[in-house]
């Protein structure tokens, strides 16, 4: 099978929209992306996971809480209210708002979807075979942006654990699998390597433990990161004080992650086409129904 290269078409080339991390989708990338996020989000209500949806900005005290503006400086994206009597004072030349004429910025916009979850669930008892499912908005601050491949705002489906830690670990284990077998099933050739995302204080002890046994690992098509198993050992139990059922212990939890515009381009980079980029997702979803209920 030949593959060529393909480039998503755009509204504007070169607009100061898509040179912002903004592009746009057409209908046939819109259709695509709907068929993925239905196929993963099939993958985690197959395994008994509940769906929700949660709101697209957080408290940004409640991101402190969680170290989120400690680990992940270099993303944050915060939003706020302009006051309303200093309106007049946008900046025609920088289109900005100046920081004079805004409110305190209050609100978070999360580079993740499962902070919300977290934070949903604070103060609950859980079973020790909690699953959720959700897809949100994500957004995060880059050096540059490229096309679908690296967004300011994009769209991420995870699927999260909380509970046991047993429990934890197997739905990482089971997803790679899973994400593994689709791959092949799409002829898309993945490499999973270790990362290290700073869930944790840089400088602590568990820290330490992430260097020894890392916490999260993407699947990387060429050179670019279109997946992600993540365990947060005990972190956000600890945090948001989700305690397990039977123990009253703090909560494991552990997610996996799919960014799905970085699909697209996996996909389209793969397969020449939006139309043969779907087929690709068709055929591959056909595959593997047999042997996995939810593909």
């Amino acid at each position: 099978m030949s593959h060529t290269t393909f480039t998503a078409p755009r509204s504007s080339p070169g607009s100061p929209r898509e040179a912002r991390g903004l592009p746009s989708l057409g209908p046939e990338g819109t259709a695509l992306l709907r068929l993925l996020d239905d196929t993963f989000e099939r993958w985690g209500v197959a395994a008994g996971a509940r769906p929700m949806t949660m709101p697209p900005l957080l408290p940004a005290a409640d991101l402190r809480r969680l170290d989120y503006y400690e680990n992940f400086p270099h993303q944050a994206v915060v939003a706020t209210a302009i006051e309303v009597d200093r309106r007049g004072e946008f900046c025609a030349e920088t289109g900005c708002f100046p920081c004079s004429t805004l409110q305190p910025a209050d609100l978070g916009l999360p580079s993740a979807s499962c902070y919300a979850v977290y934070l949903d669930h604070e103060g609950r008892e859980v079973a020790d075979d909690t699953l959720v499912t959700v897809v949100g908005w994500c957004f995060r601050k880059e050096e540059r942006y490229e096309g679908l491949r690296r967004q300011l705002g994009f769209r991420m489906r995870e699927i999260v654990a909380l509970g046991s830690r047993e429990h934890a670990e197997s739905h990482l284990c089971d997803s790679s699998d899973r994400i593994t077998a689709f791959a092949r099933a799409l002829d898309l050739p993945l490499r999973k390597e270790a990362a290290c995302d700073p869930f944790y204080d840089k400088g602590g002890s568990k820290a330490v433990l992430q260097r020894l046994s890392p916490v999260k690992h993407e699947f990387l098509y060429e050179d670019l990161a279109i997946a992600s198993v993540n365990t947060h050992r005990n972190f956000f139990g600890d945090r948001c004080s989700i305690t397990l059922a039977g123990t009253g212990g703090p909560a494991f939890t552990s997610c996996v992650a799919f960014g799905l515009e970085r699909w697209l381009s996996a996909l389209t980079r793969r397969h020449g086409s939006w139309a043969a980029a779907t087929e690709a997702v068709h055929a591959a979803r056909d595959r593997l129904s047999p042997v996995g209920p939810g593909v």
